[in-house]
């Protein structure tokens, strides 16, 4: 299983608001498309001023009380599609990016702490593990 970092309140976004679009400056492996993907919450937060004007004030009413959680795995997602801006991924979708695709959302109950890394990775065999545990009650 592979893990994307995301930084905050972006992560947040997505385990807990309506974020379905993850906007990149380069497209996701093909290999990676339709599969499971480990939600990580870096540890720097992102310095764009929050909200987007682009995103309208309904979507992220309730910013103010998602977690900030940092340097954990936050929540677990299929990675459904990508493709380059065509204004249809509107209001999460940000113009001359990348979008991807995310499905089937699930929070994790609890953060599981995680360093984490540029681009896709792989997280240690504990981190999986306690990811599943709280997915499925049982460890991989």
């Amino acid at each position: 299983m592979r893990a994307l970092t995301i930084r905050q309140p972006w992560a947040s976004a997505i385990a807990h608001g309506s974020k379905r679009t993850e906007n990149r400056s380069w497209p996701a492996p093909a290999k990676h498309l339709g599969t499971r993907i480990l939600i990580h919450a870096a540890a720097s937060e992102d310095r764009t001023p929050r909200p987007s004007r682009d995103v309208p004030l309904e979507l992220t009413r309730d910013m103010d009380i998602w977690p900030d959680t940092r340097s954990a795995i936050v929540a677990v997602a299929t990675l459904a599609g990508c493709h380059f801006d065509n204004r249809c991924c509107t209001p999460w979708g940000m113009s001359d990016y990348y979008h991807w695709e995310l499905a089937d959302v699930a929070a994790l109950p609890e953060p599981v702490p995680a360093k984490g890394a540029l681009g896709f990775w792989t997280p240690p065999a504990d981190v999986v593990n306690a990811v599943c545990v709280q997915q499925t009650g049982v460890a991989w």
